[in-house]
């Protein structure tokens, strides 16, 4: 069963660039720079600094991510039970792209700042939050 996350055949090229680059950016400033990282769920009660904050932000979404990809298989299998899979993938697909460019124009207001890549990582994180719901849902009817 392909995993909508990684199966990327049927992206427009662009769309699928974009993606990457997001993803290649966000990593970057995470952790291509000496920068607080959040060791333990504690560090991020109360995160002191934009680094930490950043660090903390990305392990949200990494969470998020992780339950997504587990809502995935559930609601594909059920997807092919009914004859839908072909166009919950392709949903899937578009949302993904959907994702990456909306969270990009959502945090580009803060572009070369220190608080970007947070303000990048909680939107992505929040729509995967609520993509994960509907997926849960779906499988469950």
């Amino acid at each position: 069963m392909p995993d909508a996350r990684r199966d990327t055949a049927s992206l427009p090229k662009a769309a699928l660039r974009h993606a990457v680059l997001c993803g290649a950016a966000i990593l970057a400033a995470l952790a291509g720079t000496p920068q607080a990282q959040a060791q333990s769920a504690a560090d991020c009660i109360s995160p002191e600094g934009q680094s930490l904050l950043n660090s903390c932000a990305a392990r949200d979404y990494q969470q998020a991510d992780a339950a997504l990809n587990a809502a995935w298989k559930p609601a594909k299998s059920f997807a092919d039970a009914i004859g839908q899979g072909e166009a919950l993938l392709g949903a899937q697909r578009a949302w993904l792209a959907y994702r990456g460019a909306a969270c990009t124009v959502h945090a580009s207001p803060y572009q070369g700042g220190s608080i970007q890549p947070m303000i990048q990582l909680t939107c992505l994180s929040e729509l995967t939050a609520e993509r994960t719901r509907m997926l849960l849902e779906f499988n469950a009817y």
